[in-house]
C-alpha cells in the first residue's frame, strides 16, 4: 500500500480486514510502497514521509499481526532496486506500455507523471513479490494486467537463465473482489475525491459526514418508498451491522422509515463499529517507536530473503 495519505473505511472493509485474515492464515508479506509513491508523488516527498506511521498504525489496529506477518518498507530494502536493475535489461519496452492501466494513469494525471518510474511500475511491483519468493497476490481486477506481465517477465528470466530450473517463482493471482465502498458524495470512498470518512476522524466529524450523505434522490419526505439499492447509506450498512440489512431495507422501501432517522441511527452505529479500532489507532499513534521497531524487524527479515533471492539471480545471470 502507497502511503499518499490517511486512511479511511473503504480500505478498512475493503482491504484491511482481509489482511487482517492473511496474518492469521499465511506467511504474509505487507509492504510500505513507498518507492511507488514517488510515481505520483514526487514533488511532495514530506506527504510519504509523514504518511508511514499513520498508514502502519491503522493496518495494525484493524487487526494486522505483526508476530505472525512480516511488516516491511520498500525502500529499505535495496535487494528489490537491485532486482528491478536487473529484470529490466531483459523487459522490453512495449510490454510496459501495453500495460491499460499506463496511458489512462496519464491521461487522469497529466504528463508530469509520464516518467521513467511511472513507467516501469509494474515491473517494480513484480520485484515486491519476487523478492520473497511470493507465491499468492491477492489482486483487484484491475491489476491483473500488471501480475500478468510480472509473470511473463519471471517465465522470461527462467528461459533465459534458469538451464530448467524455476530461478524466480511465477506468482498465481488471488482474485479479490473487494467490495466499492461509497463515499458521502455516492461516488467511490476516495482520498482524491474528499469524500472519505477516515479512520482518524473523531465521532463529531463521522456523524456530521454521514448527515451529509447523499440518499435517493426520490425519497424526499419520509413517508416515500425508497430504493435501499441506490442508496450508499444502506451499503455501509451491509458492512457495519449486516443483521440490520433487511430490516432497515423493508421499513425504507416502505416509507416507515426516513432518511434523516436512518442516518442518524446508521451514525451511532458506524462510531460503534469504528470505536475500538480508532482506540487502538490512537495507541499506536502515541508510541512510534514501537511502529518504527515493528518496521525495522520486518525490513531486517525481508532483506535477509532478499538477499538470496537476488544471489541466486546473479548467479543465474553469471553475474557472481
Amino acid at each position: 500500500m502507497r502511503p499518499t495519505g490517511p486512511l479511511h473505511l473503504g480500505h478498512l472493509v475493503g482491504v484491511l480486514t482481509q489482511w487482517a485474515r492473511y496474518s492469521e492464515t499465511a506467511e504474509a508479506f505487507f509492504e510500505i510502497a513507498d518507492l511507488h509513491a514517488y510515481t505520483t508523488e514526487f514533488e511532495d516527498p514530506a506527504k510519504i514521509r509523514d504518511a508511514r506511521n499513520a498508514m502502519v498504525a491503522a493496518w495494525l489496529a484493524a487487526g494486522v499481526d505483526p508476530n505472525r506477518s512480516t511488516i516491511f518498507l520498500q525502500s529499505g530494502v535495496p535487494e528489490i532496486g537491485e532486482l528491478h536493475a536487473l529484470l529490466s535489461m531483459i523487459t522490453p519496452v512495449s510490454w510496459l506500455e501495453r500495460v491499460p492501466t499506463y496511458k489512462g494513469q496519464i491521461d487522469a494525471l497529466g504528463q508530469r507523471i509520464a516518467t521513467y518510474g511511472f513507467l516501469g511500475y509494474p515491473l517494480l511491483q513484480l520485484c515486491d513479490i519476487a523478492i520473497v519468493r511470493g507465491q499468492y497476490v491477492p489482486v483487484g481486477r484491475d491489476q491483473l494486467a500488471h501480475l500478468e506481465l510480472g509473470r511473463e517477465i519471471v517465465r522470461r528470466f527462467n528461459h533465459l537463465y534458469g538451464d530448467g530450473a524455476e530461478i524466480l517463482i511465477e506468482p498465481q493471482p488471488t482474485l479479490s473482489e473487494f467490495s466499492e465502498v461509497p463515499g458521502i458524495d455516492g461516488r467511490k470512498m476516495s482520498k482524491s475525491y474528499d469524500n472519505a470518512i477516515l479512520i482518524a476522524d473523531d465521532e463529531a466529524i463521522t456523524t456530521k459526514k454521514v448527515r451529509s450523505m447523499v440518499t435517493d434522490p426520490l425519497k424526499v419526505r419520509r413517508g416515500d418508498p425508497g430504493r435501499p439499492e441506490i442508496c450508499p447509506v444502506f451499503a455501509l450498512w451491509r458492512f457495519v451491522n449486516p443483521l440490520r440489512v433487511d430490516g432497515i431495507a423493508s421499513e425504507c422501501r416502505s416509507g416507515a422509515l426516513g432518511c434523516v432517522q436512518d442516518k442518524s441511527d446508521f451514525a451511532e452505529q458506524l462510531n460503534a463499529f469504528l470505536r475500538p479500532i480508532r482506540e487502538r489507532y490512537a495507541g499506536y499513534m502515541r508510541d512510534p517507536a514501537r511502529i518504527e521497531q515493528i518496521v525495522a524487524d520486518g525490513t531486517a527479515r525481508t532483506r535477509d530473503i532478499g538477499a538470496r533471492v537476488l544471489a541466486d539471480v546473479k548467479r543465474a545471470m553469471r553475474l557472481i
